[in-house]
């Protein structure tokens, strides 16, 4: 994920014509059910940076679908440090875990400049009693979103610090994988620091490791580049 160049055809692309359809929420829609999602559609906007989607606590009146780029989400402690709760790729929906409330239960901000469509919650709550598709793959959304949220739970309570970084790395070439794109090569959009943050670790700890993977030929590292030289063996570190 490099820093992206976003140009605005891509942004006035319809939700027919997004090769990520497959991965957000119209897959599965007939073309006539993507042309009434797409005119729910509020914006597609630009963000760069360090831009904020929305802040935790604000009235939550949108989901928003990543189009390019990367944003990741975090959460505010009482002693003012950042937890991170994930990282979203393009085809991937934030916004949803405030639902229940209407509030954000956190925050989201981008990493490199990203693309983003917001779908507001009133509109989108009549379409999908519309289109039972349409509701039946935002459940799925959700669903997903919460058998992540376990993933993690489990990697946080049962697996080591290597176990921990190897898990982290097969998660993004998968995921890198599904969109299209390398699943060996790839660039980190977030920090060392923001990633020993999501993985509960020291960043010491995560630049140790991804070192020891360098000088064991498991992967190989320059800068925020990521190359997997040894697929195998990442996957047996991450399981062992």
């Amino acid at each position: 994920m490099t820093e992206t160049n976003v140009s605005f055809r891509a942004l006035s692309e319809s939700c027919k014509t997004c090769s990520l359809a497959e991965l957000c929420l119209p897959r599965g829609l007939q073309n006539e059910e993507m042309q009434r999602l797409d005119d729910v559609i509020k914006t597609r906007c630009v963000v760069h940076s360090g831009d904020m989607l929305f802040k935790e606590g604000n009235r939550n009146r949108s989901i928003y679908a990543v189009r390019s780029g990367s944003v990741k989400t975090f959460t505010v402690m009482e002693s003012g440090d950042e937890q991170i709760l994930g990282f979203h790729l393009p085809g991937e929906i934030i916004g949803l875990a405030g639902l229940d409330e209407a509030i954000h239960n956190c925050s989201s901000k981008a990493l490199e400049t990203s693309s983003i469509c917001e779908l507001p919650l009133d509109e989108l709550e009549t379409i999908c009693l519309q289109i039972p598709s349409l509701q039946k793959q935002l459940l799925k959304l959700i669903s997903r979103e919460i058998s992540q949220d376990h993933k993690m739970l489990l990697l946080l309570a049962k697996k080591n610090s290597d176990q921990r970084v190897a898990t982290f790395l097969l998660s993004l070439s998968g995921r890198f994988k599904l969109r299209g794109l390398s699943s060996q090569s790839f660039i980190l959009s977030m920090s060392r620091q923001d990633i020993a943050n999501y993985l509960g670790l020291a960043v010491e700890t995560v630049s140790r490791i991804l070192t020891k993977l360098s000088d064991d030929k498991v992967i190989d590292v320059t800068r925020r580049a990521i190359q997997i030289v040894n697929h195998d063996r990442l996957l047996e570190i991450a399981d062992s």
